[in-house]
């Protein structure tokens, strides 16, 4: 289960979600009251998000437990397919059948509550707050919408392999890989100089998470229009065309995909890219020159924070059963519900304190440790930097820009500001 991927197949049909919900009702009406205090008991509807093949016995034992907690309520457990999932919540909040508690991703989450359909567990379960990472709790807020529209469940960043040996050759040191930009742009040039151009630091463009660690504000505070096009934005991308013109960017790089990149990396033609336990296994079978120089560090950012990727249980805010669905959400998402999910599958808890457990900072000797270690560090203090608002359209609006930049076919300047234009002309339209 790759819970990044999933998130960007959701956020494919987010304008589609968003147009028919917004039938459903005004903004903010749920159709009842907010409180979630009250007697635990009736069905309680949950629906999860493609789980129920590789993750039955867990969730049939949360279930149990649940049930056994309070005798008066019982859980309805339906899994979806991940294909055609947001499409799915669309007809079903339309139709009135949304279940009680939700399996969401933020960009899926958003349409929801700006329908009147999530509850906003700020007012109704704000005593929770505390028990989970404050970046957590903070990634289920949505823009131009007050409070928190589902608990925060599993969480997932992605570590940055690097190449040791080529630091070596470079004349950079193995033991201080960059962890800014600043840095970065400079060893990149530094790499590219002294290899005759024939090793490049990276072998992507920069996405809409590297102007977020970079520091450039990327939405308005209301959320009503894309700002990634502001000083600071066209400052990195000047700083990619740089890059791309000396070398020091893969030749490629302006056509890339993630698997293209991992290629080169493990050609040992680019010295750092992005990558999970399952590379590092498949590193150590294909390319056992590669694996023995592995170095892996935190993706470099300026903000002092890695990118959080995150799912959410929301809880419908016209449930006829709120106590018991927010109390079925609220127990999903503890503390000791979270550490067991987190030991079944390579996902990280959002509870404060998790993370601290030998189980996230102790290493065996096994890649799957050596990463686990590395990305628990950084999701302690991990933000969500991809705005909820930003479809797969808009994204390729932002990627291409960028390519015209980098390649020196528009300025930076120029190409950002259209960029930015066309995704606020999408997001008035959608």
């Amino acid at each position: 289960m790759r819970l990044t991927r999933r998130a960007a197949a959701a956020t494919a049909a987010l304008v589609t979600s968003a147009l028919a919900l917004t039938a459903c009702g005004p903004s903010g009406d749920s159709g009842g009251s907010d409180s979630a205090s009250g007697k635990v008991e009736g069905q309680v509807t949950f629906q999860t998000w493609n789980l129920k093949a590789n993750f039955k016995k867990y969730f049939e034992g949360i279930i149990a437990a649940f049930e056994k907690k309070y005798p008066d309520a019982e859980v309805k457990w339906v899994d979806q397919p991940a294909e055609g999932y947001p499409e799915k919540l669309s007809a079903d909040a339309a139709g009135g059948t949304l279940p009680d508690v939700v399996n969401v991703s933020p960009d899926l989450a958003y349409p929801l509550a700006k329908a009147g359909l999530a509850l906003d567990l700020e007012k109704a379960a704000g005593t929770y707050r505390g028990e989970y990472l404050d970046g957590a709790w903070r990634s289920q807020r949505m823009p131009g919408l007050p409070g928190v529209y589902a608990f925060p469940w599993y969480l997932n960043t992605g570590p940055m392999f690097y190449n040791k040996a080529l630091f070596t050759r470079a004349g950079l040191d193995p033991e201080k890989p960059p962890t800014t930009y600043d840095q970065l742009f400079d060893d990149a040039l530094t790499m590219a100089h002294r290899s005759g151009r024939k090793i490049a630091m990276l072998a992507g463009t920069p996405s809409i998470e590297d102007f977020g660690r970079y520091g450039v504000r990327l939405m308005n505070s209301q959320g009503t229009q894309f700002t990634f096009n502001e000083p600071k934005g066209v400052e990195l991308l000047r700083h990619y065309k740089e890059l791309y013109a000396a070398g020091a960017l893969d030749s490629q790089a302006l056509t890339a995909q993630a698997e293209s990149a991992g290629r080169k990396f493990q050609q040992q033609a680019v010295a750092m890219n992005p990558g999970s336990a399952h590379d590092l296994e498949n590193f150590k079978k294909e390319a056992p020159s590669l694996y023995r120089h592995i170095g892996i560090t935190d993706a470099v950012n300026n903000t002092g924070r890695a990118n959080m990727y995150v799912q959410g249980l929301m809880v419908n805010a016209r449930s006829k059963v709120k106590p018991a669905a927010v109390a079925f959400a609220h127990f999903v998402t503890d503390r000791k519900n979270q550490m067991a999910f987190a030991k079944e599958v390579t996902i990280f808890p959002s509870t404060k304190g998790s993370l601290d457990d030998a189980y996230f900072t102790e290493e065996d000797g096994t890649d799957a440790t050596r990463v686990r270690v590395a990305s628990a560090k950084s999701l302690k203090t991990a933000v969500n930097y991809t705005p909820v608002l930003l479809s797969d359209q808009m994204k390729t609006v932002l990627r291409n820009a960028v390519a015209k930049a980098v390649q020196g076919a528009q300025s930076p300047r120029a190409a950002l500001d259209g960029a930015a234009a066309e995704c606020n002309r999408l997001l008035k339209t959608g």
